[in-house]
C-alpha cells in the first residue's frame, strides 16, 4: 500500500516538511566569476525531494551520506538540498559532506513567503544571513520559490513579490552568489501570469531563472517558449520526465521534448547546472533503485545534453 504521504491531498510543500522531520535530513547562485564555467563545461546534480520520497515510501531514515556516496558513484558532481535557514551552520556541514565524498557545493533551495514586503524583509533577512555561511562555503546558487497562498496573487502583490526578489537577488549577489526563481503549478495559472510576472517585473542581473522544465510545462507553457523568453536568466534547470501526463521513475523519452531543448540551449550557450529531481506521484510505475533510476538518467543527461 502506498504511504499516505503520496496521497494528492498532501501538498508538495507539506510533504518537504513532514519528509524531513522523518528522514532527520540536513536542510538546508552562481557568482559572476563562475557564470562562464557554468555554460561552458557544466555540471549534472540531483535534488534531496526524491530520495526523501524514496525513503518515506520504504518508511526508513533519510540518509544524506549514502545518498551523496550513491551520487558520486553515479557520475553527479553535487546534491541540491534546502537550505536551511536556521541553521545556518549546519549548510557548512553539508558542504563538508559533498566534498568528502568528492562532489562539491554548487545549489540549495528555499522557499519564502515574498508577497508582503514587511513579512517578505524579515524572510529576505533570514535567508541572507544563511547565504552568508553557504558562500563562505563554496556554494553558488539559492533557488528559491515564492510560496503559493491557496489563490492567485493580486497585481499589488505581484509587485510585492518581485521588489522582494529584487531585494534578495542583490543581497546575494553581494555575497558573491546568484538567485534563481523556481516555479511550480500555482504560478502557471492563468497564462502564467505570476511566473511571467517575476521576470518582467525583475532585472535579469539580480535575478535568475531556476527553469524548472516539467512544471512549465504542466502548467501549458511550451518549453521552448519559455526559454526564448528568458532562457537568458538560466542559472540552473530542474529536469524530470512524465509519459502522458504521469511522472516515470527516470529521465527518457516521453511528454517533454528534451533533444529539442537541449539542441535550444546548446545554440543559444546557456547555463550548464542541470539538476535531475526524480519524484514520485500517484501512477508513477517504481521498478528501481533511486540509485539505478539515476544511473539511468544521468546517462540521458550525457546523451541528450551531452554533458
Amino acid at each position: 500500500m502506498p504511504s499516505p504521504l503520496f496521497s494528492r491531498k498532501f501538498p508538495r510543500r507539506q510533504f518537504i516538511r513532514q519528509a524531513a522531520l522523518l528522514a532527520g535530513a540536513t536542510l538546508g547562485s552562481l557568482p559572476p566569476q563562475a557564470l562562464g564555467a557554468a555554460k561552458s563545461g557544466g555540471l549534472v546534480g540531483s535534488n534531496i525531494y526524491g530520495w526523501m520520497q524514496s525513503a518515506a515510501r520504504e518508511r526508513k531514515p533519510l540518509e544524506v551520506a549514502a545518498v551523496i556516496k550513491s551520487l558520486g558513484d553515479c557520475g553527479y558532481d553535487y546534491l541540491e538540498n534546502f537550505l536551511n535557514v536556521d541553521q545556518p551552520a549546519e549548510n557548512a556541514r553539508f558542504a563538508d559532506q559533498l566534498r568528502a565524498q568528492g562532489l562539491r557545493p554548487v545549489s540549495l533551495y528555499v522557499g519564502a513567503q515574498l508577497h508582503e514586503r514587511e513579512k517578505a524583509k524579515a524572510r529576505i533577512e533570514k535567508i541572507l544571513a544563511a547565504a552568508e555561511v553557504c558562500a563562505k562555503a563554496g556554494f553558488e546558487i539559492i533557488n528559491c520559490n515564492a510560496d503559493p497562498i491557496g489563490r492567485e496573487k493580486t497585481d499589488e502583490e505581484l509587485k510585492s513579490q518581485a521588489e522582494s526578489l529584487s531585494d534578495l537577488g542583490k543581497g546575494l549577489r553581494r555575497l558573491g552568489l546568484q538567485l534563481g526563481v523556481h516555479q511550480h503549478l500555482p504560478e502557471m495559472a492563468s497564462q502564467a501570469r505570476e511566473f511571467h510576472s517575476n521576470f518582467q517585473r525583475t532585472r535579469p542581473e539580480w535575478v535568475g531563472f531556476c527553469y524548472d522544465v516539467h512544471w512549465v510545462w504542466k502548467g501549458g507553457l511550451p518549453p521552448l517558449e519559455a526559454l526564448q523568453q528568458y532562457g537568458e536568466r538560466i542559472v540552473t534547470w530542474h529536469l524530470r520526465q512524465s509519459r502522458k501526463g504521469v511522472w516515470v521513475e527516470s529521465l527518457e523519452e516521453g511528454d517533454i521534448d528534451y533533444p529539442a531543448i537541449a539542441r535550444y540551449a546548446r545554440k543559444h550557450k546557456l547555463s550548464r547546472r542541470f539538476v535531475v529531481e526524480l519524484a514520485f506521484e500517484p501512477g508513477t510505475a517504481v521498478t528501481r533503485s533511486m540509485a539505478e533510476n539515476h544511473r539511468l538518467s544521468r546517462e540521458y543527461v550525457r546523451k541528450v545534453f551531452r554533458l
